[in-house]
């Protein structure tokens, strides 16, 4: 049975987005809906000295585009987002193991789309640093017509999938009914019981960017990725 997750692309996500890709056969990036303004999608966590800090990518006030529509400014965020993820993390033990993939990223190239960047990241980070295997598709590739569950639905049906797999967030606007009368089975994913690791600037916060747990780990961040069963 074909395991399916749909979720809109983060930027730098949470090493639980990744636990939710590598728990699917299929990941469809759903950019394709409105985008909303200092979420996931265009910020997350680092920890620094003085604890938790978020990096943010100016996107301007678009309240009426969708995702993927979202245009990056020429300004020299990228730079500056690098300055900070070097400054809080040089001294971790796994820096350099993954300095030249985030350099590359952030000032060999000028990303000029939201969705391209976020999708990048997420395809390679989950190749090269955590070994997953997953396929991944796009919700533009389907041309899907509905609003909210029902469109999801659709989706699902489109690429003939009996099982779907979600996010603990999504309980507050998707309900087991409607997959149960689609003939699909609605899974949750429970982010409890991840185990921790080394990390710089005590005490320890699970919900940062996964570049946390790559520059603390390295090779083996497969290992703090996964929830203890």
């Amino acid at each position: 049975m074909k395991k399916v997750a749909v979720l809109q692309s983060n930027y730098i996500p949470w090493k639980g987005y990744f636990d939710l890709i590598s728990n699917v056969d299929l990941f469809i990036f759903y950019d394709d809906v409105k985008f909303t303004k200092n979420s996931w999608r265009n910020r997350n966590k680092i920890k620094t000295p003085g604890g938790t800090k978020w990096i943010t990518i100016p996107c301007g006030f678009k309240s009426h585009k969708l995702v993927y529509e979202i245009d990056l400014p020429e300004a020299d965020w990228q730079n500056k987002h690098w300055n900070l993820i070097e400054e809080n993390y040089y001294k971790a033990p796994y820096f350099n193991y993954c300095k030249k993939f985030f350099e590359d990223i952030y000032l060999n190239q000028k990303w000029k789309n939201l969705s391209d960047l976020n999708q990048h990241l997420i395809k390679n980070i989950s190749l090269k640093f955590l070994n997953i295997k997953t396929k991944f598709d796009d919700s533009r590739n389907y041309k899907i017509q509905g609003k909210g569950e029902d469109r999801l639905i659709n989706i699902l049906k489109k690429v003939n999938t009996t099982k779907y797999i979600s996010g603990p967030s999504a309980k507050a606007y998707i309900s087991n009914n409607s997959f149960q009368t689609a003939g699909i089975h609605l899974e949750w994913v429970n982010y409890d019981n991840y185990p921790e690791y080394p990390q710089l600037h005590p005490p320890f916060q699970h919900e940062v960017s996964i570049i946390d747990m790559l520059f603390n780990t390295g090779p083996n961040a497969k290992n703090f990725f996964k929830i203890k069963k």
